[in-house]
């Protein structure tokens, strides 16, 4: 293994690997899938600090995993705005994100059956890592767009300049690396 960043997320201490993102930016990669304790626990830590919703959305996909975990403790429904349209998707809307960890635009999209499900609903956005707010932005625009009610955002690490921001709910900082 290479470069690491150790820290402590939710009482689990890790080490997550440096990633060259440009030539002269590194982030420290924050995977959750395949690891169940700091994923039960971050979720478990972060319902303790979100306010009351209906239901949960996330982005396809590293949000998953946090998503579910919180919306089993909590209030036991999600949706995850996928990266492609699916064959059981009907009357799919859209918004295009760009984000750090990605090197094009990517679009979310929601079906009509999930539209259903978000509308007027008390909305709580989940990701894991907040970093430039961009798909964070864009799930806001997908929940306004369908007549949802954004009532928290919240992640488990916010990157870089994300940890000022007053409008997100997370339980590290997680500094950019520049070269």
């Amino acid at each position: 293994m290479g470069e690491v960043y150790k820290m402590t997320i939710a009482g689990c201490e890790r080490e997550l690997p440096i990633c060259p993102i440009s030539d002269t930016l590194d982030i420290a990669g924050f995977v959750m899938f395949g690891d169940v304790e700091i994923t039960e626990k971050a979720a478990k830590a972060l319902m303790e600090k979100c306010p009351e919703h209906d239901i949960i959305i996330t982005a396809e996909s590293k949000g998953i995993p946090l998503a579910y975990e919180m919306a089993r403790i909590g209030c036991r429904q999600y949706v995850v705005a996928r990266k492609g349209i699916k064959a059981y998707m009907t009357n799919p809307i859209k918004v295009e994100v760009k984000s750090i960890t990605t090197d094009h635009i990517q679009t979310l999209y929601l079906s009509e059956e999930d539209c259903a499900m978000l509308k007027g609903k008390r909305i709580l956005i989940v990701d894991d890592v907040i970093s430039t707010g961009e798909s964070l932005s864009a799930l806001e625009d997908l929940v306004h767009e369908i007549g949802g009610n954004v009532v928290g955002k919240a992640a488990v690490l916010a990157e870089g300049d994300a940890k000022d921001r007053t409008d997100i709910i997370y339980l590290e900082p997680l500094p950019l690396f520049f070269k």
